[in-house]
């Protein structure tokens, strides 16, 4: 008989099954999913694959888009409020400052816009449709210097 056959056969003696599986009925049996391969179709394959909970703080509702496009004699802007009605949205206009806010029971944003040129704030077009609201301002008449030389 040679060392190493006998080294293997301790081992064998000292391995004590029950003990395997009264460790394995303490333990809480992880999830477990079947996978079904199309290449191997009789085969079914199982992973273990644990889930983490994320935690209620860190899911947040993403930021509205906001463009804002100069045209010829006006300036739209196109912001996305999906989820709020049209009497929960709050719009005010001064100078070169946009300000949106709107509001609901469980939700609330508000965002300051810098207008590419001074706007009138009394010519205002809005349209809410589809969550998308558009509004269109009117750009102020600048007033340009004439610069005249004597002589």
């Amino acid at each position: 008989m040679s060392a190493r056959w006998r080294r293997n056969k301790k081992s064998l003696r000292r391995f004590n099954i029950f003990k395997v599986f009264n460790k394995a009925k303490d333990r809480s049996p992880p999830r477990t999913f079947r996978v079904k391969s199309s290449t191997l179709k009789r085969r079914a394959v199982r992973s273990r694959c644990e889930v983490e909970k994320i935690p209620e703080e860190k899911l947040k509702d993403p930021k509205p888009l906001i463009d804002i496009v100069e045209e010829n004699d006006e300036i739209a802007v196109f912001a996305e409020f999906a989820g709020f009605n049209k009497e929960n949205l709050r719009i005010n206009v001064r100078n070169q400052k946009l300000t949106l806010s709107a509001r609901t029971s469980d939700r609330k944003y508000y965002k300051s816009l810098s207008l590419p040129k001074r706007v009138t704030p009394d010519i205002i077009c809005t349209t809410y449709k589809n969550g998308v609201l558009e509004i269109r301002l009117k750009k102020a008449l600048e007033e340009k210097a004439m610069n005249k030389m004597a002589g």
